[in-house]
């Protein structure tokens, strides 16, 4: 049996996945992991089993054996073309899909109304599918996107292979508050339930609506596909779709690339200035790779480089003054932010 880890900083996966594992070897069946990222950490066997390990998901962690390969088999097609499936998971006894459910950072939104975004139906294709199926998915327009990736993940349940999912909601804190398993059918039918429930209950954004600096302490593929979470800066760096309507901010700047990225600084073009730190710790192919694969090579742009933080100040002071600043650790934990005096009984309000 095959059990899909992503590239995220998913709270408590490792042992999510053992305790997955353990269940499944108690029943008969030999259970392995298979790193399921689409094209992340230069779209090499090597690196994606590296991405995986960098979060704590080794073997001797989880428990189980991880297969690691780039080859796939064809199943399918759609009109911007094939879908894919790992071989290891196409060749097991059946496969068990686990990933967090929540709002994507390229495409949909509220209202959500019956569709799915970031979540089993993404891993199950995007993740199991590899890098063809990543340009697959990829390739849709933004209005598109929703439609696409159901009628990629209807021909990944028609083969047969998936034998369940295991859906994970985070609560404000990003750490688990529910699990959900699934039968295959009936993946599709629920995921949007449990998107719209995370929504509702458990998102968490900034707790003001305008701003004029965001300083950003880390950026990463740890904290949001897209480096920073769209959802939370408001900007999607998109061409075929506008920004989100609320937050607005003047500017963003981000500090330091998290070490569990590997160098991957995809989303850095959604920034306005960026330290020279940040700039050093960038791997440009892999950062190119997984953002022409996404479709948005802007965001693959480096912006304005400075030399160190205190020349960042300096430029957003001369640039803004010192009123509507906000400093947050990354667009994941949000449990504890920085404001400037002026915004704490805004912020206190929300």
């Amino acid at each position: 049996m095959a059990i899909t880890a992503g590239s995220r900083g998913v709270a408590n996966m490792a042992a999510i996945l053992r305790a997955a594992g353990e269940w499944l070897r108690a029943r008969g069946s030999e259970p392995f992991v298979i790193p399921s990222m689409g094209s992340h950490n230069g779209a090499t066997a090597e690196g994606q089993r590296a991405m995986l390990e960098g979060l704590g998901m080794t073997e001797a962690a989880l428990g189980m054996p991880i297969r690691s390969s780039m080859e796939t088999v064809t199943i399918g097609e759609v009109a911007t073309g094939p879908i894919t499936m790992d071989r290891f998971a196409h060749e097991s006894a059946g496969v068990l899909v686990v990933n967090r459910v929540k709002r994507h950072t390229g495409f949909g939104g509220p209202p959500f109304g019956g569709h799915c975004e970031s979540g089993l139906a993404k891993m199950m294709t995007v993740g199991l599918g590899k890098i063809e199926a990543a340009r697959t998915f990829h390739a849709a327009s933004t209005t598109d996107k929703p439609n696409v990736i159901r009628e990629m993940a209807e021909r990944v349940v028609a083969t047969g292979k998936l034998w369940a999912g295991l859906a994970i909601l985070e609560d404000a804190l990003d750490q688990t508050a529910e699990l959900h398993a699934l039968p295959a059918g009936e993946i599709l039918s629920r995921e949007p339930e449990l998107l719209a429930r995370h929504a509702e209950r458990y998102f968490v954004g900034l707790p003001v609506d305008e701003l004029n600096v965001l300083i950003i302490d880390q950026i990463g593929k740890n904290f949001s596909g897209t480096g920073m979470d769209t959802n939370v800066i408001g900007r999607r760096g998109l061409s075929d779709a506008p920004d989100l309507e609320s937050p607005r901010i003047g500017s963003i700047a981000a500090l330091s690339l998290s070490p569990e990225s590997q160098g991957n600084a995809v989303g850095v073009g959604l920034a306005d200035v960026v330290t020279q730190r940040l700039a050093d710790a960038v791997n440009h192919e892999k950062t190119r790779l997984n953002a022409e694969t996404a479709g948005a090579p802007n965001k693959a742009v480096l912006p304005l480089v400075l030399p160190d933080e205190d020349a960042v100040l300096a430029w957003l002071l001369e640039r803004h003054g010192p009123t509507r600043w906000m400093r947050i650790a990354n667009t994941l934990e949000l449990e504890r932010v920085w404001l400037s005096e002026d915004l704490l009984a805004e912020a206190q309000g929300r």
